[in-house]
């Protein structure tokens, strides 16, 4: 997959250092009515892989079960390591809710990792060794994810940063037959309120967008076809 964003000067020739100076932000959606949002998305992430662990559960309780219990065992097993992902994925991703106060690119490819692996996509990890701010690293685990999930058909997702010029840009490239974001996306992307649609579509994409912005950064989305660019640029 052909990275270089040389090809996309003009668009990051916008990006310039005024965005940092846009404060206070008048946000459309307040703290409580986001706080709902995040907390809806959660429990929404979360029930799939606690249902499966109380399924497993019961299979192994019925008696006239007994010949499913590999089964019930690997299910068990499998469900409990997704919620342990999405658990420590959420900390940092949503909140940074942990003792660290900066995190390694290592720590956080774990974490993305965690949730990604296994489906269509392939992950391509390019982030510099380093250490991450909080804000920089709920940027990062995010534009990581949503990037890995604009490829619901697979294809290639490429994560990679830079630094230039007291600014670090965090770069999501998603290239494959079918690479899109869904309308919700779009719409949280550009840190709009959701008129219509699925809020769980949307509050993540604009949970990116506020968290780049509120740092005094700016985030960019390019969709054509079979292809999406998600850049973020924030200050070092």
């Amino acid at each position: 997959m052909n990275c270089d964003l040389n090809a996309d000067e003009s668009m990051l020739a916008s990006m310039n250092s005024t965005d940092a100076a846009k404060a206070p932000l008048d946000l459309p959606v307040d703290g409580i009515e986001l706080a709902t949002y995040v907390a809806a998305k959660l429990c929404h992430d979360f029930i799939s892989p606690s249902g499966a662990i109380v399924s497993g559960l019961d299979l192994m309780r019925d008696p006239s079960a007994q010949d499913m219990r590999e089964d019930a065992l690997s299910l068990i097993e499998q469900s409990a390591r997704k919620m342990v992902a999405l658990v420590h994925f959420a900390r940092v991703a949503f909140g940074a809710a942990t003792t660290s106060e900066r995190f390694t690119a290592r720590e956080l490819q774990s974490l993305v990792t965690g949730l990604t692996e296994g489906g269509r996509a392939s992950l391509d990890w390019r982030i510099h060794e380093g250490e991450f701010s909080k804000p920089q690293a709920r940027a990062l685990t995010n534009l990581a994810y949503l990037t890995v999930g604009a490829l619901p058909m697979g294809g290639d997702a490429v994560i990679q940063s830079r630094v230039e010029n007291g600014f670090l840009f965090i770069e999501g490239f998603a290239e494959g037959a079918r690479a899109r974001l869904k309308p919700e996306a779009v719409t949280g992307l550009a840190g709009e309120r959701l008129i219509e649609g699925l809020a769980g579509q949307w509050i993540q994409p604009y949970w990116l967008w506020l968290t780049v912005v509120e740092a005094g950064g700016s985030l960019h989305v390019t969709v054509e076809d079979g292809r999406v660019v998600l850049v973020a640029r924030m200050p070092v």
